[in-house]
């Protein structure tokens, strides 16, 4: 068994047996295969992708690279796992951690930093004073078992393989395929082993996947890849086509959170949070999907999570006080309105042109180790379809380290498509 042999025969999408994909996997990880030869063959999965059987020995592979935790022996109790493929405003798992936790379901979590243009719900729990998203295990461990929940950093001991092939991926522009998509995710998820999984595959303008088509595609295989591993699994489709929520941003979106978790917000952000915690409570056989709505609308009302929320910053080192006062969130130093210039209604927004936007004032990074702005971002005043009246806000731009707005302005008014209104006319701009 050799490199060449499995690049050839990929690039003939001649499918292969478990063990050379195992084979491949173990020796890239090891560093017995050198990088240019698994470039090559991310390159061959790009152009034939893999079957469904391939994609599912891959998955296990990398899985099988690091340790595998042992959550029902820890905890002792039914748990839970969310994923997101990520978008602009995602702050779902701040919001339905707590609500899941205070329904009765276990949620150890472990999630990742941003890069590029969508937001890393590390990053945005790092904006509340001494949290600590880096803790021992037997600490991640108790605080599960006194809250509910917890989320923590991801730990290097997880599914090694895949972070040195992202790193490869991502260097040789092998990065959108949609087997190797699902083989990074699932390997870490699997690895972490809660009972239940559920997967939010975004679509839009704001997320990796552009087209419904192809989210679904990922959807039906990222599930196929959990069954096939004995999780009670499921994947749902969202819409990313404009923010989730109102705020993007670190802190912001810590505080859209809070607010929602305090009864102050409904809309989207909320409806979304509320379906996706009732489909992990269905799957944590909690009652039927109904049943779960009627739960996870009560945790919220009642004021369960928001005490599970609060518990578990305290718990990690943070400030809980915020969880009655957000204005003890890191503010920015400057910021900037941008006004309606007419009468205009909102047609549709580029999603990913807003968080590029936020990130030019620092809320994201471009380099994986780049310093970002806790406080950066942007807080939208409208959702799609609103009217909007000449002179009224727009958007509000935050940050700490851009004081010249004009520039960043300009790419987050031209990220708005309007309908001009007028007493006789509607034109589009």
């Amino acid at each position: 068994m050799n490199p060449i042999d499995i690049i050839n025969k990929t690039k003939k999408a001649v499918p292969l047996t478990n063990e050379e994909i195992q084979y491949l996997v173990n020796g890239f990880t090891s560093g017995e295969i050198p990088d240019y030869q698994m470039s090559a063959w991310l390159m061959a999965v790009c152009i034939n992708s893999l079957t469904e059987s391939e994609t599912i020995a891959l998955t296990f592979a990398m899985r099988d690279t690091g340790i595998t935790l042992d959550l029902n022996a820890d905890i002792g109790r039914v748990t839970a796992d969310k994923h997101s493929t990520g978008g602009v405003g995602d702050k779902t798992t701040l919001i339905i951690a707590p609500v899941v936790a205070s329904c009765g379901v276990a949620m150890p979590k472990m999630s990742g930093r941003g890069l590029g243009h969508t937001g890393g719900t590390i990053d945005k729990l790092e904006s509340i004073s001494g949290y600590r998203t880096e803790i021992p295990s037997a600490e991640f461990i108790d605080i599960v078992k006194t809250t509910g929940f917890s989320v923590i950093s991801q730990s290097e001991k997880i599914a090694p393989a895949d972070k040195k092939i992202y790193a490869l991926r991502n260097a040789t522009g092998t990065v959108d395929s949609i087997p190797l998509i699902c083989a990074s995710v699932m390997s870490k998820k699997l690895a972490v082993n809660a009972d239940c999984l559920l997967l939010d595959v975004k679509w839009g303008t704001g997320a990796f996947m552009k087209t419904k088509e192809d989210a679904h595609k990922l959807a039906e295989l990222m599930e196929k890849v959990g069954k096939s591993a004995g999780k009670k699994c499921r994947a749902v489709v969202t819409d990313m086509n404009e923010p989730l929520g109102h705020c993007i941003g670190n802190a912001l979106e810590v505080r859209e959170a809070v607010e929602l978790l305090q009864g102050k917000i409904k809309g989207r952000l909320y409806d979304t949070c509320i379906e996706l915690s009732a489909d992990i409570l269905e799957l944590a056989g909690r009652g039927t999907h109904e049943e779960c709505v009627a739960m996870a609308k009560n945790a919220v009302s009642s004021g369960d999570a928001l005490r599970a929320f609060r518990k578990t910053v305290i718990l990690h080192g943070g400030d809980g006080d915020i969880c009655n006062d957000v204005e003890l969130l890191p503010k920015a130093k400057y910021s900037h309105v941008i006004y309606a210039p007419k009468d205009v209604q909102i047609i549709s927004v580029n999603t990913e042109e807003l968080g590029m936007a936020s990130l030019l004032l620092g809320a994201g990074r471009i380099a994986k180790d780049d310093e970002i702005d806790t406080t950066a971002g942007i807080v939208l005043e409208f959702s799609v379809g609103d009217k909007i009246s000449v002179d009224a806000p727009l958007m509000t731009l935050y940050s700490n380290v851009c004081s010249d707005f004009s520039e960043v302005a300009m790419r987050a008014y031209n990220a708005l498509k309007f309908r001009t209104l007028t007493s006789d006319v509607s034109t589009l701009t």
